[in-house]
């Protein structure tokens, strides 16, 4: 039983091929094109009006340095809200509850940030490793904490947004147990459980795209002590 608890997050295959590919590729296909038409229908509209908000509120506290970033970070965005969001669906893989993906989002971004720093202020950039006004005595110390400090950002993102995800599919899937087991020999108790399994797919939705915002709002962060 535990097994197969766990046998949601296992990468999908048809006939020995990988189906994560599809999997990462399904979200682009449902947003609708722009049109050059002068006035668009109300979904495309609401879509680029959501688009535009989100990547001002993004490159606001950014100079102009960092807006070469908003088509990356905005793409970004939507592909993890989309994908987090899918993954909600029955019988439905969610490529975000592996931790390879998302570190293979999180470290190449990541160190594209620390290179632009070196390259660009590279005394600023290595000014992070060592507080102003640091005692001589914690000089060594302070430099390595922060160093590990630094290398441990993309993990802590990818572990982040995969832990997130990987527990709320969990719990909803053990609760959903629950209900069925419990339907037969305690029918209210399992309209309770029921209910409850309700709330916490609403709290599920909300993660979706709360971690997906966390994860963009992080680089961004990153971004903005190195440009």
């Amino acid at each position: 039983m535990i097994v197969s608890f766990f046998d949601q997050f296992a990468s999908p295959v048809f006939l020995g091929v990988p189906l994560i590919a599809i999997a990462i590729a399904l979200p682009w296909v449902l947003y609708p094109t722009p049109s050059s038409r002068w006035v668009n229908n109300r979904l495309t509209t609401t879509q680029e009006w959501l688009i535009n908000r989100f990547t001002n509120q993004l490159m606001l506290p950014l100079n102009t340095g960092g807006h070469k970033w908003a088509l990356l970070l905005t793409s970004l965005m939507i592909f993890l809200i989309t994908t987090n969001m899918l993954g909600l669906l029955p019988y439905t893989f969610t490529p975000t509850t592996q931790l390879s993906l998302n570190l293979g989002f999180a470290v190449p971004l990541w160190l594209a940030t620390v290179i632009i720093g070196m390259r660009n202020q590279p005394t600023v950039a290595l000014g992070h490793l060592l507080p102003e006004g640091t005692p001589i005595l914690l000089i060594p110390v302070l430099i390595i904490i922060e160093t590990i400090s630094l290398f441990m950002r993309p993990l802590a993102l990818g572990v982040r947004l995969t832990a997130n995800l990987t527990a709320g599919h969990l719990l909803i899937q053990l609760i959903a147990t629950a209900v069925f087991v419990l339907l037969p020999m305690m029918p209210m108790v399992a309209i309770l459980t029921a209910a409850l399994l309700f709330m916490l797919t609403l709290l599920e939705v909300a993660v979706a795209m709360i971690q997906a915002y966390v994860f963009v709002l992080l680089l961004s962060l990153y971004l903005q002590e190195n440009v």
